[in-house]
């Protein structure tokens, strides 16, 4: 609860930062001037988005088990529905827990398949901002934020790859702290270790990780095209490198753990990249408040879709959450 109240409070500080100053007259005839086309395409790429992240995953989840693309592109879905819809980041918990009904696969090694794809977006979009360094100046807290998530990408990938080709090295430096869990959890402890680590194992195959670093690099540079489309809706004249730089800053935004669906933190850091450019706020926020209407539009639309298939509830993630069996799993009570 103190997580969803201070997440809503980040959300309405960064929503009242955003709609400061605002000539709202004029963020109406921002969206009475959308070229509906240029917006259409945008969302057309936007679904084709979401096929890529259901392709990428399975590759990833291959090691373990091969799953249909249909499953994966449901899960996928309805996944990135609970992300957008629930608090404190606890949609994450959905995907891993719905593949594990769909297919013989553990929860922690399914949840360690969604940190290798996290470690995955986020190299791919800093060596796409290393380019864009080389081709457009920009400003020195960007650089430097930028540099520390890739410094914080990079240790969590090295501590990853330790985990899988030093399995046992691994263990021993956690035993300390296994030693002081009692008998029954340190067992339990040490059988969940193992099989996450086991969701690792994707990374020890090349051909793997190349297909999973190509996959990764389409996926983000088609979403710099579809931002790129909405600058074109917006009859914004800006450089197609400005929108690989929108998304940069987007992406380091939307970490901050605020409310549900990025209210606030997407607006604030939209217009933030978007001002970079000479972009009057009142413009800024037209297109943002767009842009984030379509993304999130297209993420729910397709997970409601696909949610009769994959039934969940927030108490189902609260539990895998904190290690223990689901709730729709016990019988009599309702998922």
């Amino acid at each position: 609860m103190k997580q969803l109240i201070a997440g809503i409070i980040i959300s309405a500080l960064l929503l009242y930062l955003s709609l400061r100053g605002i000539d709202f007259e004029g963020v109406l005839q921002g969206f009475k001037s959308i070229d509906m086309a240029y917006a259409a395409g945008a969302v057309v790429i936007m679904v084709l988005m979401q096929v890529i992240r259901s392709v990428r995953w399975g590759v990833i989840l291959s090691p373990i088990h091969k799953v249909g693309q249909l499953d994966l592109f449901s899960v996928t879905n309805v996944g990135f529905l609970a992300i957008v819809s629930f608090p404190a980041r606890l949609g994450e918990f959905a995907r891993p827990y719905l593949i594990t009904k769909k297919a013989p696969i553990r929860m922690s090694s399914a949840l360690a398949t969604i940190f290798i794809e996290r470690v995955f977006d986020s190299l791919t979009v800093f060596f796409i901002f290393t380019v864009t360094m080389f081709m457009t100046p920009l400003p020195p807290w960007l650089i430097r934020s930028s540099a520390f998530f890739i410094v914080l990408t990079l240790g969590i990938m090295g501590f990853m790859i330790f985990m899988l080709f030093r399995r046992e090295a691994c263990l021993n430096l956690l035993a300390p702290l296994m030693r002081r869990l009692p008998e029954r959890h340190a067992e339990k402890a040490d059988r969940l270790l193992h099989q996450f680590i086991d969701g690792f194992g994707m990374m020890a195959e090349p051909r793997l990780l190349a297909q999973v670093g190509l996959l990764s690099l389409a996926f983000w540079i088609i979403d710099g095209l579809a931002i790129y489309l909405l600058f074109l809706a917006f009859h914004l004249t800006l450089p197609f490198i400005a929108a690989f730089v929108l998304m940069v800053i987007l992406m380091i935004g939307i970490a901050i753990p605020a409310g549900p669906g990025f209210v606030g933190n997407w607006h604030f850091f939209c217009i933030l990249g978007l001002t970079l450019y000479g972009i009057p706020k009142t413009d800024a926020l037209s297109f943002a408040i767009i842009y984030h209407f379509l993304s999130i539009g297209v993420v729910v639309l397709l997970g409601l879709l696909f949610l009769p298939a994959n039934h969940f509830s927030i108490s189902d993630l609260k539990a895998v959450g904190s290690g223990l069996p689901p709730t729709s799993q016990h019988p009599g009570r309702s998922s």
